[in-house]
């Protein structure tokens, strides 16, 4: 498939009938060969009628729980046996549904439904500069690195200039066809130290494409704020009904007909699009009756246990259910943190055990298990990941930090990642790691690679163009998918 997103509002062709800047630099070595351009959209026709790729836009949202901080792999989904102490994990390995394959004692749920997750346990990269979190984030949500890292491994604040999160160049692509928010980012920021939301926002997309963002105040580990945040934004003011409210916007409709300059002006911003998109969101109520948590059961509130992993994952599945298309789940604990963070530095040992690990394990678990009985995971892509994973070794400074013996440090070259849903085979591991979880044994994947599948199962080229702030092309990401996850 070929696709060519054009400049903004001068669209070449439609979603379909694109090409890709790789397939224009094609067209004009093979002109010497005979092959036009004409050529080429004969030979794009013809393959229309040949049967999609494996996974091809079968997904209608997405998903993803984001591991914010870099959880120890070693630690959870691939344990390693018949190594040093100082490699080995200190949690016992169980068994899992799949024959062969064990994860720590700390995911139990997990290893009682991995027959319908494939696991991709080679995940890896090499840093550009030190790998530290923000770098490593912008990397993983855009696909792309920056020629700025300092010393600390740290990046400047966001910046219009920034390249889309993947959800932003989502939405654009994709829009929701149902009055609801396109893109739900909960229930804390993209965040190291002081560097807040960097790889979290559209970029150069413009603002209308940033995420909707759910962040509570105080303690972000306190659930009973969240439904609490923003939604007043959602309700008809009581004085207020949508009647009423219709028949103001059919008021300024007028007004503007009447005023040529301001309503060029609406026009050239596509201020009416925004306009009416609010409009209706506030008038349907969907994203306010999605947000009612307490309309869920007992029982489906326990599955995914009562913290604000869980409860963001089950907010996540509401939203999805009401026609949000990407939904991020980011990890309550902000890297650099202690408490409940994935960046174990010191005390792994106890904090994954009694803290993270849990609240990972019934919040998944519970997220896949009830997409899985609601017949949703069928479109719902489902991804867990985070920006690395840590060191084999214990105790070692692999970026700078110091760590107790206990504690593992950032480690990019090998790492797992989960997908579900959507196509992704279930039951498979994907990849192999060495003896120490190192490296790579088998079919190493790239975060690159990890959003080129992203795209791909939504049926969008990887290859896609969009334009910058400067209207110079760049691709979604350059990488290709790795069809071999789907069925």
């Amino acid at each position: 498939m070929f696709a060519i997103k054009g400049q903004p509002g001068k669209d070449m062709c439609d979603e379909h009938l694109g090409m890709s800047r790789r397939d224009l630099l094609r067209v004009g070595s093979s002109s010497m060969l005979g092959v036009t351009l004409g050529s080429m959209f004969e030979l794009q026709a013809a393959s229309a009628n040949t049967v999609p790729a494996s996974g091809w836009g079968q997904a209608k949202n997405i998903i993803l729980c984001y591991l914010q901080g870099g959880p120890s792999h070693i630690d959870m989904w691939d344990p390693k046996e018949n190594v040093p102490d100082n490699v080995r994990s200190s949690f016992g390995n169980i068994s899992t549904k799949l024959p062969g394959i064990q994860f720590t004692e700390i995911l139990p749920k997990l290893a009682q439904m991995n027959d319908k997750f494939t696991m991709i346990r080679s995940m890896s990269y090499t840093p550009n500069g030190l790998f530290n979190h923000t770098a490593a984030i912008y990397q993983m949500m855009t696909g792309y690195t920056t020629d700025k890292v300092s010393p600390s491994g740290q990046l400047e604040p966001p910046s219009p200039k920034d390249f889309p999160n993947f959800g932003s160049n989502i939405i654009k692509i994709k829009p929701v066809d149902v009055p609801m928010l396109p893109f739900v980012m909960l229930p804390r920021p993209l965040q190291e130290s002081n560097v807040v939301g960097k790889g979290g926002t559209a970029g150069f997309l413009g603002k209308a494409f940033d995420p909707y963002t759910l962040y509570p105040e105080g303690d972000d580990m306190d659930m009973s704020k969240m439904t609490k945040i923003k939604i007043e934004d959602l309700k008809l003011r009581p004085d207020v009904f949508s009647v009423r409210l219709n028949r103001r916007a059919k008021l300024r409709e007028t007004i503007n007909k009447g005023m040529p300059t301001i309503d060029k002006a609406v026009e050239s911003h596509n201020l009416n699009e925004y306009y009416d998109r609010a409009l209706n969101l506030i008038v349907s109520g969907r994203a306010r009756d999605a947000f009612d948590l307490e309309s869920e059961s007992h029982q489906t509130r326990e599955l995914y246990g009562r913290n604000t992993f869980g409860d963001s994952c089950l907010l996540a599945r509401r939203l999805v259910e009401a026609g949000t298309r990407v939904v991020e789940v980011v990890w309550p604990k902000v890297a650099n943190s202690d408490n409940h963070s994935w960046d174990h530095h010191v005390d792994l040992d106890t904090r994954m055990k009694n803290q993270s690990g849990p609240m990972l394990d019934a919040g998944l678990s519970g997220l896949i298990t009830d997409l899985d009985e609601r017949g949703m995971l069928d479109e719902t892509l489902v991804v867990c990941v985070g920006e690395f994973g840590r060191s084999p070794q214990k105790g070692v400074s692999t970026s700078g930090n110091s760590n107790t013996p206990d504690g593992r440090d950032h480690w990019p070259y090998c790492y797992t990642a989960v997908m579900a849903g959507a196509g992704i085979k279930r039951g498979q591991v994907h990849g192999k790691s060495d003896k120490t979880a190192s490296s790579p044994l088998e079919d190493p994947v790239h975060p690159g690679e990890l959003l080129a599948t992203i795209y791909h199962s939504f049926g969008i080229n990887p290859e896609t163009i969009v334009y910058n702030h400067l209207n110079q092309p760049r691709e979604l990401v350059k990488a290709d998918a790795v069809s071999s996850l789907f069925v």
